[in-house]
């Protein structure tokens, strides 16, 4: 019973609140991976056709395929929203954030943040180039795109930056409702975007799946790396100093 009661002690005393934080992580990027793979192998075997064309023809107007669901400014207000995931709004925002720690003095996490932002580009289009997969045909585009559709860029990329800039932030502050609901408001922008993409007709339901999933598996191995270089000291801490009191 001691043994026991002493490798429970130890585990609760490893197990710490940041360990907690790493595990979930490391859980997330497993899964998130795997749904990536399985995603890719129903898309190349065509297992996922029938799926993806019902979803997409849901979003439209059952007698004319080219006359998306709802009002006119519903289609405009989901070009507005797929913006927030295009590249030029993206880099606007993260050269804005690294341009803001490069004068707060954190340089090191100003590089870090470019380099995982374009990280998250280069890896996208060696997934698109992989497979290749041509965009819906069956219904209008809404909205202009010329790459491959399996990832989804807008998916993958908004993840990858209002993820990090999210986990950012909640290293700003101390309540935790306040990180619930910054990562909530990441969470829910990378969805509206993705969303975005099948209702204007430029992706697949999967294409924007497999975008979430490996967006999230390079945001965590990012903030991954970011956390084992700021406790190596490499990188600066992101969490405010405490004050000294005189």
């Amino acid at each position: 019973m001691e043994s026991r009661n002493s490798i429970s002690s130890l585990w609760a005393r490893w197990m710490g609140r940041r360990d907690r934080l790493w595990l979930t992580v490391m859980v997330g990027i497993v899964v998130s991976a795997g749904a990536f793979m399985t995603l890719a192998r129903g898309v190349a075997k065509g297992t996922t056709d029938e799926f993806d064309r019902r979803l997409v023809l849901a979003m439209r107007n059952p007698k004319n395929s080219d006359d998306p669901l709802g009002p006119r400014w519903l289609e405009e207000a989901a070009r507005d929203l797929t913006a927030l995931g295009g590249y030029a709004v993206l880099i606007l925002v993260t050269a804005t954030v690294a341009g803001y720690l490069g004068l707060v003095g954190k340089h090191h996490a100003a590089r870090l943040l470019v380099l995982a932002s374009v990280g998250g580009l280069v890896v996208m289009h060696t997934l698109k180039a992989i497979v290749n997969r041509p965009r819906p045909d069956f219904v209008s585009h809404l909205a202009y795109d010329s790459s491959a559709s399996f990832p989804s860029g807008h998916a993958m990329l908004s993840a990858v930056v209002y993820l990090t800039l999210g986990a950012m932030l909640t290293r700003l502050v101390e309540c935790r409702r306040v990180k619930m609901f910054v990562m909530s408001v990441a969470l829910l922008l990378s969805f509206v975007i993705g969303t975005s993409r099948v209702y204007l007709g430029v992706h697949y339901p999967t294409d924007v799946l497999a975008g979430w999933s490996a967006g999230f598996v390079w945001a965590g191995l990012c903030w991954m790396l970011t956390r084992y270089l700021q406790r190596r000291g490499a990188v600066e801490r992101d969490t405010p100093e405490p004050e000294v009191s005189k």
